[in-house]
């Protein structure tokens, strides 16, 4: 081998710290970069209102603390049992959720179902940590604009949705909590495994719900599905094993999105009964 190409080689190896340096460094800002667009698959487009079930309802425009403006639905029953606080999942909008909003309603209970940032005519760009923002103002909504005390409001979220009821769990006290196929923590999602660590690393470790479950104060019903093939069962059985409140599990099938729906018979009699358990009946 010539002798330039032994020099060269040899100052390359002694620029390998700067230049592992510099690949963390590109990976982890492409991580930042990208994360926001792998968690969040909003749709602008309404497709549809609760006037396509017949039911009344209010177009919601309010305020996060950061002054980005938010669009949700509530949805009032007559002679309502309680409030249901909805945090939908990852894609779509508040107009894919006509079915689930259909349950909440005929069981007896008032809606209030938001869209995140970025989602539906919410404005603002895709945050994780904004969603906790959302997640605040949605609350404060209810509580302060429409004098709905703690005791009378249950939060509930699904798949993403669980995660951002979760942190609001970390500043408020409702009177119960629904998380249905959720999962323990954002970095358990992710099933490359070197990305998982980088991931805590650049955002650092939001979206932890089992550590929030360990905290809870108030009881829980958690659903899930051995057959979900997004969320994985073992996670939401982690989450559910981390609460250290009173709490319930219930089994469904069927794939994420349609699970519970597939599973109706089971599904709308677990949550009439942990309705009545914590609001009373339906009158």
């Amino acid at each position: 081998m010539p002798e330039g190409s032994l020099v060269t080689i040899s100052s390359l190896a002694s620029y390998r710290p700067f230049l592992l340096f510099l690949f963390l460094a590109l990976t982890l800002t492409g991580i930042r970069l990208v994360l926001p667009q792998i968690v969040f698959a909003p749709t602008a487009e309404i497709v549809a209102t609760p006037a396509a079930l017949g039911l009344l309802f209010d177009d919601v425009t309010f305020a996060a603390s950061d002054a980005v403006r938010l669009n949700g639905w509530h949805i009032p029953a007559e002679d309502a049992r309680g409030t249901l606080l909805f945090f939908h999942g990852n894609a779509g909008n508040i107009s894919h959720r006509l079915d689930s909003i259909k349950i909440f309603h005929d069981l007896g209970l008032s809606v209030f179902i938001i869209d995140y940032r970025g989602y539906g005519r919410s404005e603002g760009g895709l945050s994780i940590p904004g969603v906790t923002f959302d997640a605040l103002a949605a609350w404060k909504w209810l509580t302060e604009e429409k004098k709905i005390p703690p005791e009378k409001i249950v939060v509930f979220g699904r798949s993403l949705g669980g995660a951002v009821a979760m942190e609001l769990m970390r500043h408020v006290e409702p009177c119960a909590l629904i998380l249905e196929s959720t999962f323990s923590s954002l970095p358990e999602m992710i099933r490359i495994p070197f990305v998982a660590p980088l991931a805590r690393l650049v955002v650092g470790d939001v979206w932890n719900s089992a550590e929030v479950a360990s905290s809870l104060t108030v009881p829980v019903l958690c659903i899930h599905s051995p057959d979900d093939w997004i969320v994985p069962y073992r996670l939401g059985r982690r989450l559910y094993d981390a609460v250290t409140s009173e709490k319930t599990f219930v089994e469904i099938w069927g794939g994420h999105n349609e699970g519970f729906l597939e599973s109706i018979d089971v599904y709308r009699p677990a949550l009439d009964m942990f309705f009545t358990k914590h609001f009373g009946p339906h009158i």
